[in-house]
């Protein structure tokens, strides 16, 4: 059974990378990290099969940090907006962690984009494989697994999932 407090702080987590996200408030994305935090975009069925392939694989904050730097500097798109609509998480496990608490947890999301030029549509749906540990600053990502169900994905995926 998992506490109301975890439970609370595990669902502020959610809300708050979403916000961020979809605010396009860059520079606070790497702060849902720790410093060995983990942010992977990866296909469903290579996920199923244990094949390694992501189409996004960031192995430390410093990593997220570079992505940050790209997509506001030096990549060239189209801008647009996008909108997570993220599901109740569901706690898999809370375990003891070199760091302290682990907390497994997945939730289902969909991700809107819009163009300014355009309609809404859906640019990619899925679900979060999460490893969060809590730190001093709060509960902070020590691994975001973004699983997607399509392999067919439009462009590219510039802004984070």
């Amino acid at each position: 059974m998992v506490d109301f407090q975890t439970y609370y702080a595990v669902l502020n987590l959610y809300s708050d990378y979403a916000r961020v996200c979809d605010s396009a408030d860059w520079d606070k994305w790497p702060e849902f990290f720790v410093e060995e935090g983990i942010y992977r975009l990866q296909p469903r069925e290579n996920y199923e099969q244990n094949l390694p392939l992501c189409l996004l694989a960031l192995e430390s904050k410093a990593m997220i940090r570079d992505r940050v730097y790209g997509v506001k500097e030096t990549l060239y798109y189209d801008p647009y907006y996008q909108r997570h609509i993220v599901g109740i998480p569901s706690i898999l496990s809370i375990e003891l962690h070199e760091q302290g608490e682990l907390i497994r947890a997945e939730a289902n999301y969909v991700v809107v984009r819009t163009k300014l030029d355009a309609e809404s549509t859906v640019f990619n749906a899925g679900y979060y494989r999460d490893e969060i540990v809590r730190t001093d600053m709060g509960l902070k990502f020590l691994s975001r697994l973004c699983i997607y169900d399509s392999e067919m994905i439009p462009n590219s995926i510039i802004y984070p999932i």
